[in-house]
């Protein structure tokens, strides 16, 4: 052994590692530290067990039957991908007994200060038969990471030597400690019992619920903390909070808890449980905090929620007397720079100025949409989620995201994603400490791949099987959805709120739809087929104008642009009509009452068009119209529809589909349009 002091850091050299070496030639064993621990123990068994007399010393009495400092043993269970796994549940047990068996033998006498927080050093010293023996000082306790083991190992400083008059003070240091029976006390039997604790056998009951416990510790412990303070804003005498029902009020103290642990939640409910009423319990809440409240909703929905607002003093406002005063904003204000909403001037509105915005139907910013840029890459004008993020969010105030949604992922995770993001600021590793998420983006990347695969695998007998889905998203995916969103079926609430459902009424139970079948369908002389087919026929030259130049100039511009982009404002003309064919179908998927209404509508275009048309050419032949005048596309879309109209017989559409009266040339001069028209 040598001489000279060495430093134990637990990075180059662990405690552990010394002691392998030093505690063989031991014959006495003293050893002073804050905490016992039977995992340290287990590094040091082969040796303690053949050393004849081992002195330990408790630096603290409050540690006495605490086998490990709190909370900072390794867990019990690790949360992998195939689940829970036990790691130490079987050992824990054996190695307590056998731990309790080594000092209940009479080599092993064990003492504590008796006073607290009078011993902080820590000390590790031998005395060997054939040498001086070795010491240890410093701060490692007797605990696995603190003797260097595991993957969690403190860094440490110790100094250890084998200078004998130096372990020859520290031995007569100890010694005056351990007899002084007015500093120490005998506290073997205690450490004994704390040991039988961990190795006695439990009820399966109490290893379930203690399971639970250690899985949602911090769920539990913020759900508590959240409830203080609720209890301290004064949110459970609100009108709004007792209008709540309990599944309501459940969902609004997690959503709460996720705010201000998180900085965001998307509530997921099903459609008819009530999230408008969540988000107003979660909005009152931050107003009695006095923290500012931003309201983003779809525009057909901002009267729904201006009625809660304390300033437009409606008297069918059912919260009156909480006095909202949350700012109210459609999401199409997000496009606008300037203009008024109420008393809302949007060119010197300070997007940067809240604390908390709830986005109704959160689906719309599903869609990460880029900025128009020029091209230099300025931005010549922000969408609606990079202003949203950019402004509103990472700009000003910290600022925290309620996002109400029923389909929060529309056609892929990546949907989630971008949604998810408004909450961490598009920052990736913003979870990695609270929730063990290194990069959302790549999580739900490899969750998207993990869907697709198994959306196209064949199953099993041509199911699907959802077990082999979930355990390939894997439960990284399932912490970052628990974590940040609350989604809760009626089935849920109806099993999990019973004695609620039965207090209020059950859920509308919905009808079966009765099927109607229209006679031209029983008879064959109409069927969807034969409509769609003549829909397609639709010419709707009234949405292509470009049909109509006869410019030089402006058709070489056409092909130029096709040429350089393969896209040109004849593409775009023909992609409407297209998409205007496809609304013709889905008015007749509607109802045929639709279909006929929108028929008459395109038809009526054509007669105004039409008319206009033969009153001016009977007067002049000449017509001016202003750029602004929508007829002008109507005027040149008719001729196109006399000359390649489409019969549809019985329609009203037939009776244009005439012989072409007259040769009609047009010709168009800026910055009037002129159309002129020669009778042949």
């Amino acid at each position: 052994m040598e001489k000279h002091p060495l430093i134990l850091d637990n990075r180059s050299r662990t405690v552990a590692d010394y002691l392998h070496q030093s505690l063989p030639d031991a014959k006495v064993f003293r050893l002073v530290s804050a905490y016992f621990s039977i995992y340290g123990y287990e590094i040091l068994q082969r040796e303690l067990s053949g050393i004849k007399d081992v002195r330990f010393l408790f630096g603290d009495p409050a540690s006495v039957g605490e086998l490990d400092p709190g909370g900072k043993v390794p867990k019990s269970f690790d949360l992998s991908e195939n689940g829970l796994a036990p790691n130490h549940a079987l050992q824990q047990k054996h190695l307590a007994q056998q731990c309790a068996k080594w000092v209940k033998s009479r080599q092993v006498k064990i003492r504590s200060i008796s006073q607290s927080n009078f011993l902080h050093g820590k000390m590790y010293l031998t005395e060997s038969r054939a040498t001086d023996g070795v010491a240890v000082v410093g701060s490692s306790n007797f605990t696995r990471s603190g003797l260097g083991y595991g993957t969690s190992a403190n860094l440490e400083i110790n100094l250890a030597t084998s200078d004998r008059e130096a372990c020859a003070e520290l031995q007569k240091w100890f010694d005056e400690l351990w007899t002084d029976k007015e500093l120490t006390k005998d506290v073997k039997q205690d450490v004994l019992d704390a040991l039988n604790r961990i190795g006695q056998d439990h009820a399966p009951e109490l290893v379930y619920y203690k399971t639970l416990y250690e899985l949602f510790r911090e769920d539990i412990e913020a759900r508590q903390s959240g409830e203080r303070q609720l209890s301290d804003t004064h949110l459970y005498d609100t009108q709004v909070w007792n209008a709540l029902y309990d599944f309501q009020k459940d969902g609004a103290k997690s959503a709460i808890a996720r705010l201000l642990r998180h900085n965001g939640c998307i509530l997921a409910d099903s459609v008819g449980l009530g999230k408008t009423y969540t988000a107003l319990a979660v909005i009152k809440f931050f107003e009695l905090r006095n923290e500012r409240v931003l309201v983003l909703c779809p525009k057909k929905l901002r009267d729904n929620w201006a009625l809660y607002q304390a300033y437009a003093a409606q008297t069918n406002n059912p919260f009156d007397e909480d006095r909202f005063g949350y700012t109210l904003l459609s999401h199409t204000d997000l496009s606008r720079d300037q203009g008024k909403v109420g008393d809302i001037d949007l060119a010197r509105f300070n997007w940067r100025n809240f604390d908390l915005v709830v986005i109704d139907e959160s689906h719309n910013f599903r869609n990460a949409t880029a900025s128009r840029r020029d091209e230099a890459g300025r931005v010549i004008r922000l969408s609606r989620y990079e202003r949203l993020l950019e402004e509103v969010i990472r700009q000003g105030a910290k600022t925290k995201v309620l996002m109400l949604s029923a389909t929060p992922v529309n056609t892929s995770l990546i949907d989630l994603r971008n949604q998810v993001y408004l909450m961490t600021e598009k920052r990736e590793d913003v979870f990695r400490d609270s929730l063990g998420i290194g990069n959302i983006g790549v999580l739900l990347g490899q969750a998207q791949k993990a869907f697709h695969a198994w959306e196209s695998s064949p199953g099993r007998d041509g199911k699907k099987d959802k077990a082999a889905l979930l355990e390939k998203l894997g439960t990284d995916f399932f912490r970052l959805l628990g974590g940040v969103s609350i989604s809760r079926s009626r089935r849920q609430i109806k099993r999990f709120y019973a004695e609620e459902i039965n207090r209020i009424g059950e859920f509308p139970t919905q009808q079966s739809p009765q099927n109607h079948y229209p006679p031209t369908d029983l008879k064959g002389a109409l069927s969807y087929k034969d409509l769609s087919t003549q829909i397609e026929q639709f010419a709707l030259s009234i949405y292509r104008p470009s049909d109509y130049i006869v410019s030089e100039e402006a058709a070489q511009r056409l092909a130029k642009e096709k040429q350089e982009k393969h896209f040109n404002q004849e593409d775009r003309e023909r992609y409407l009509i297209g998409m205007m064919r496809v609304n013709f179908l889905k008015r007749l998927e509607s109802s045929a009452y639709s279909l006929t209404e929108t028929l008459g509508r395109t038809i009526g275009k054509i007669d105004d068009g039409r008319q206009m048309s033969y009153s001016a050419l009977n007067s002049s032949g000449i017509i001016f119209l202003k750029p602004e005048n929508s007829l002008a596309y109507l005027l040149v879309s008719l001729f196109s529809i006399i000359q390649n109209g489409v019969t549809v017989p019985g329609s009203a559409l037939e009776r244009y589909v005439v012989p072409p009266p007259m040769t009609i040339t047009h010709t168009w001069i800026p910055p009037d349009t002129l159309i002129q028209h020669t009778n042949q």
